[in-house]
């Protein structure tokens, strides 16, 4: 009997505000990688401009674990790449995961994703669903609150990973290192207690969303005047430009339609804080 699986996997935001490489959360639009035995290797995908060979990164972070020889990869997404949505992690995950499951690996997936994306806050928010704190180690994983949604405003243009990283120095102030610190305990503490009150004030961060204004201002506006639009906060969605704004459920349809009305040329979308993560199923 020929080996079959469909991989599900969530996109993602990373750094949420002052948690930069450190806090994660998985977000509902996924990728769907179906993996089938039997014939020649072969990749199909619905996302423009992906790679149909071995260096897809599916087929790539498969490979990681087993050989990919007679398999046929089908790879569909909703994920937009280099938006900051992580849709290199959740590709990552996704071929990881269906190795695994594939073959009865057992093998440490969280290692071994990190490895693969080069740092751990996308693949553990991918893998894991809900929030997720990255401090070394495990991650630690707990639930969205209650009554929290969400709202993406993505632009048409992209901004490579590569190019925001390199916007940081390698060196932030202290007081800079000590607002972040004392506003990623608020937010944790705001989301583990249900407390959008906390959330909202935790969301501030002064190392990576200044130092990268240049490379998107009008996203950088839009999360300047979050409270104003009508949304309890917004951050940059990792490595942007996606705006991620930080709803109570009651106003998230008013702030989509006065997003649509002030930006018309960019992609505006509800969404949720998926608690879910990987989902392999064998068909």
């Amino acid at each position: 009997m020929r080996r079959h699986r469909l991989v599900r996997v969530p996109a993602s935001s990373a750094n949420l505000g002052p948690g930069y490489d450190a806090l994660a959360a998985a977000l509902s639009p996924a990728l769907e990688l179906e993996v089938i035995e039997g014939g020649d290797f072969e990749v199909v995908a619905d996302v423009p401009g992906v790679p149909l060979d071995r260096s897809n990164l599916c087929v790539r972070a498969f490979e990681a674990l087993h050989p990919a020889d007679g398999l046929r990869f089908e790879i569909r997404s909703e994920i937009p790449p280099a938006a900051g949505l992580g849709s290199s992690a959740a590709a990552i995950v996704a071929g990881l995961v269906a190795a695994d499951h594939m073959f009865e690996l057992d093998a440490p997936l969280f290692e071994r994703a990190a490895e693969l994306e080069g740092h751990p806050d996308n693949v553990a928010a991918a893998l894991l669903g809900g929030f997720v704190i990255c401090a070394g180690g495990e991650p630690v994983r707990f639930d969205p609150p209650a009554g929290l949604e969400a709202v993406l405003a993505r632009p048409a243009a992209e901004v490579p990973t590569a190019e925001a990283r390199a916007a940081l120095p390698a060196e932030v102030p202290i007081g800079d290192a000590v607002h972040n610190v004392g506003h990623a305990a608020l937010l944790v503490l705001g989301l583990a207690r249900d407390d959008l009150s906390l959330v909202a004030r935790g969301l501030s961060d002064r190392i990576h969303q200044p130092r990268r204004r240049p490379l998107y201002p009008g996203s950088m506006d839009l999360v300047d005047r979050a409270a104003e639009l009508g949304a309890i906060g917004a951050t940059i969605s990792g490595a942007g430009p996606t705006v991620l704004f930080w709803c109570h459920w009651q106003a998230t349809g008013a702030l989509v339609e006065r997003l649509r009305g002030e930006i018309p040329d960019w992609d505006v979308a509800r969404t949720t804080f998926s608690p879910g993560g990987a989902d392999v199923k064998a068909l």
